[in-house]
């Protein structure tokens, strides 16, 4: 990273998509509903080829005790548990219509949950969840059961029920252990709180822990955050998620209790993502692209290195392309070709399943050419080429004809050693790793349209 000039990382500070899909979710519209979602289920079930294919789960669980001031997460802060309760009984409506039109049984290889915290639910209310998910789809042995963990709901008691569960990944929330950057957010976690639960998760034989970070968070310095990454290195989790935080507080409301004169300027949080880079990779984790480091040993590293790599909803995934259900409030799925969303307020999800409906209300059929720009986009992204004949033989195209304005603009890119281009294809170089959004976006057919970014958040 110390070989990237300052005025590369500045002239691709720049908002741009995370492409965990395309298009991007913001370009789902309202036109597409339950009756389109049912169709992609009722052809996935009818499909010999399409069923026999492994599902990924998704479940969101919206509930936290308290706010955390970065959050733009679809949340919904209260300290009454009741409330979950009525929330499982709910996402069992929703499953119970999904296993109606695509059958019980489903082989599921993937099941992750998100939120909010998933860890606001009781062991009792877990244990209730993952029953219903079990008589509805099957769970095969060695896949990736996964949850995200906020380590002031948990102890090494709770761990042990998740693992006893079939949960066999931790996703940690850490962000920062700097005490005056907690404080700054409204999340104040020990850092011996956060090394201890590691070590339990350890010792009940997790199969990966992740630990997520943010950088550009309000009273963060480089210096400050450069003994974060110390206490990480030493922490050692399998996986690193590092995020920069995005300052919407026009969209997000509980972003506007953040103080902004105590953001860090830009060229510090320039300088904390470069030691960043550097810390990580001396303490011998591999860039696995983006956002995500990884131990050599762990799978998404293994993944990386054997061209296995893929991205969904929630990221980089050592799990083969497939298709997504996504259950619960808010959450967003993909089945088939097309993409679909539920509702995002409880009022309006409990009211669809009152009816006797899926909540969709909005999402996505794919074109040809959607279809044909995702498989370029994920290629850069995953495995860090495009090959033209692969592409060309996938879609029946001419490629260089096809994107011929966009291999003219990836001329720049290749001056500048971002990546190299031949007769074979497109390749992200080393360097150009960490501006890999920025290649993918010179395929966003609707990026390059509108030019309006500013609703994502910056690539670096």
């Amino acid at each position: 990273m110390t070989a990237v000039s300052p005025d590369l990382l500045r002239r691709f500070d720049v908002p741009g998509p995370r492409y965990t899909s395309y298009p991007t979710a913001d370009r789902f519209v309202e036109a597409f509903g339950q009756d389109d979602y049912v169709l992609a289920l009722e052809q996935r079930r009818a499909g010999t080829v399409a069923k026999a294919l492994p599902l990924s789960l998704y479940v969101h669980i919206p509930f936290c005790e308290s706010l955390c001031y970065y959050c733009a997460c679809n949340k919904i802060i209260t300290k009454r548990h009741d409330r979950a309760d009525l929330y499982l009984r709910y996402l069992g409506r929703e499953i119970d219509l999904h296993t109606a039109h695509c059958g019980t049984g489903q082989v599921v290889s993937q099941l992750h949950l998100g939120g909010g915290s998933p860890t606001f639910l009781s062991d009792d209310g877990l244990r209730e969840l993952m029953a219903v998910l079990r008589r509805s789809f099957t769970l095969v042995p060695g896949g990736e059961y996964s949850i995200e963990v906020d380590p002031r709901t948990v102890n090494a008691e709770r761990l042990a029920v998740l693992a006893e569960l079939g949960f066999n990944r931790l996703s940690f929330g850490v962000q920062d252990f700097d005490a005056e950057v907690q404080k700054a957010v409204h999340r104040i976690q020990p850092a011996e709180q956060v090394f201890s639960l590691v070590d339990s998760a350890r010792s009940l034989g997790f199969d990966s822990v992740n630990v997520d970070l943010i950088y550009g968070l309000p009273r963060q310095t480089p210096e400050s955050f450069d003994r974060t990454l110390a206490q990480v290195a030493q922490l050692r989790p399998d996986r690193i998620a590092l995020y920069a935080y995005a300052h919407l507080p026009e969209r997000f409301k509980p972003q506007r209790r953040i103080v902004s004169a105590e953001l860090p300027v830009a060229s510090a949080k320039v300088a904390m993502l470069s030691r960043s880079l550097d810390a990580f990779l001396d303490a011998g984790y591999v860039y696995v692209g983006m956002d995500h480091f990884a131990l050599p040993s762990d799978a998404l590293a293994v993944a990386k290195r054997q061209g296995r790599l893929h991205r969904n909803f929630q990221g980089y995934s050592t799990q083969p392309d497939c298709d997504l259900i996504a259950l619960g409030v808010s959450a967003i799925g993909r089945v088939g070709a097309t993409y679909s969303q539920n509702a995002k307020t409880l009022e309006e999800y409990y009211d669809f399943l009152d009816q006797g409906r899926l909540p969709i209300v909005r999402g996505l059929a794919l074109t040809r050419d959607d279809l044909v720009r995702r498989a370029v986009i994920m290629a850069l992204m995953c495995q860090g080429e495009v090959l033209f004949e692969s592409i060309e033989q996938g879609w029946l195209i001419d490629f260089r004809q096809y994107f011929a304005s966009e291999l003219a603009r990836l001329e720049e890119m290749a001056g500048q050693g971002l990546v190299r281009m031949n007769s074979d294809g497109v390749e992200v170089t080393p360097m150009g790793w960490f501006f890999v959004r920025g290649v993918a976006m010179v395929f966003d057919r609707y990026l390059q349209a509108d030019r309006n970014r500013a609703r994502f958040s910056r690539i670096i």
